[in-house]
């Protein structure tokens, strides 16, 4: 998982309706472990990292892939149109 560059910056939680405020250094600093449990609060932000991780790698490869195709396309016809 990325480790964010903004320590010192806090991340909201609500939870029962009370905001919790934990900074992105502490979330950094856990480890999922068999010894300890996350809090709600930690899990549901580690997932959001996760997905956010995950949606940027797929776009990057999706825009690899294109590109790769455009050229293959462009050195085996060139400019014909």
């Amino acid at each position: 998982m990325k480790k964010h560059t903004n320590y010192g910056k806090k991340c909201n939680f609500a939870v029962d309706n009370k905001l919790q405020v934990m900074s992105e250094k502490e979330i950094n600093a856990y480890r999922l472990t068999s010894l300890e449990e996350p809090t709600d609060e930690m899990l549901a932000y580690i997932m959001r990292e996760v997905a956010e991780e995950a949606r940027q790698t797929n776009e990057e490869a999706m825009k690899r892939y294109f590109m790769e195709i455009k050229e293959m396309y462009q050195k085996q016809y060139g400019n014909e149109q």
